[in-house]
């Protein structure tokens, strides 16, 4: 009877033990590099090349091929920085990609459009987020990077403000 009551309390300090280090994990996680692969819907989160996390992720209609233009419902490709969070926006929470740059900018120019902007990582549409068991099998944005909340709310926890951002088909 008293080897069970030592297994109980150590099962229970184990259980209470995984909830308080999970949060500590995250604050400290060193993501370095969030990698999205558009051709297999997925998100990496690495740190020091090591992929730490997986997520699947939805895109905008289109999303084979680098955003051209304001409107083709196009994930731009390239390095872009995740450069501010934002909280208050028509989706749940979200994380600003630094699209477009200067290359970006001058190729619109020569095309004589605008390159479009507004790249977000976001959760799902507000009041919404119910409904991310269907969303997120299909590419529904107009061309940012959707998560489900839940998702949102781990990535938001281990993702810095500066954090690289590689999207590639």
């Amino acid at each position: 009877m008293h080897r069970n009551k030592k297994r109980v309390i150590a099962f229970v300090n184990l259980i209470v033990l995984s909830f308080s280090v999970s949060p500590f994990l995250s604050a400290v996680a060193g993501i370095d590099l969030v990698k999205v692969d558009k051709s297999e819907s997925k998100m990496y989160l690495i740190e020091n090349e090591i992929v730490i996390k997986e997520y699947h992720v939805a895109f905008g209609a289109n999303p084979k091929g680098h955003k051209l233009q304001e409107g083709d419902e196009k994930t731009p490709e390239g390095t872009y920085t995740l450069d501010y969070k934002k909280e208050d926006s028509s989706f749940y929470r979200s994380m600003h990609v630094s699209y477009p740059n200067q290359s970006d900018l001058d190729d619109a120019e020569n095309r004589g459009v605008s390159a479009g902007g507004l790249i977000m990582v976001h959760g799902q549409r507000n009041k919404f987020g119910w409904l991310s068991g269907i969303t997120q099998r299909f590419n529904w944005t107009n061309g940012c990077i959707a998560l489900t909340n839940s998702e949102m709310d781990e990535f938001m926890s281990l993702i810095e403000v500066g954090t690289k951002i590689q999207i590639e088909w």
